[in-house]
């Protein structure tokens, strides 16, 4: 048996039970319940049933053929496919054989070098990289003395970071300044 089948089955066994519930069950609130949950299943079985069914199956569709013979020899003649014939190269009207000719190699220019990047002295320690000393710089710290005389809390608010990382980078100034 398809499996389709099946599936509609049980929908129509699930609105069996909706029925006999709506005639059977006197207390209301149980009664809503059951015809609810009965109705969703019965038609989540319908639409599984719908989804199992088989697909049909279509067949390509050929043209009709004409009845006369003349008419069919025709059509078939039309529909068959030829082979193409092949497309004659052209010759050189010159008795001299053509050379071939390599091509031309394109000069390339040098690479640009570019520099490296501006190291800066508080990128030195730990955890700054280029961003964090550009920030630093627009705040008037502009080498590892000026990092070691600033307050961690203030660098901290003013780049609106944790104080634990600005007493770090404080401490590792000190200690590189040595």
């Amino acid at each position: 048996m398809r499996s389709d089948y099946l599936l509609y089955l049980l929908a129509a066994v699930f609105f069996i039970i909706t029925a006999v519930s709506l005639a059977l069950v006197v207390d209301q609130a149980e009664k809503s319940l059951w015809v609810v949950t009965t109705v969703v299943l019965g038609l989540f079985s319908i639409g599984l049933g719908y989804y199992q069914r088989p697909k049909a199956k279509t067949e390509p569709s050929q043209p009709a053929e004409p009845g006369d013979a003349h008419v069919k020899e025709a059509y078939i003649a039309e529909n068959v496919e030829r082979p193409s014939e092949p497309v004659p190269m052209p010759q050189s009207p010159s008795p001299v054989p053509m050379q071939v000719v390599a091509p031309i190699p394109v000069a390339t220019p040098p690479p640009i070098e570019t520099p490296a990047p501006l190291e800066s002295e508080l990128m030195l320690v730990k955890g700054i990289g280029e961003k964090r000393a550009a920030q630093l710089k627009a705040l008037g710290i502009n080498n590892l003395d000026d990092l070691a005389k600033v307050s961690p809390d203030d660098v901290a608010k003013n780049l609106m970071i944790s104080p634990k990382i600005t007493r770090k980078w404080v401490e590792s100034a000190k200690e590189l300044g040595k």
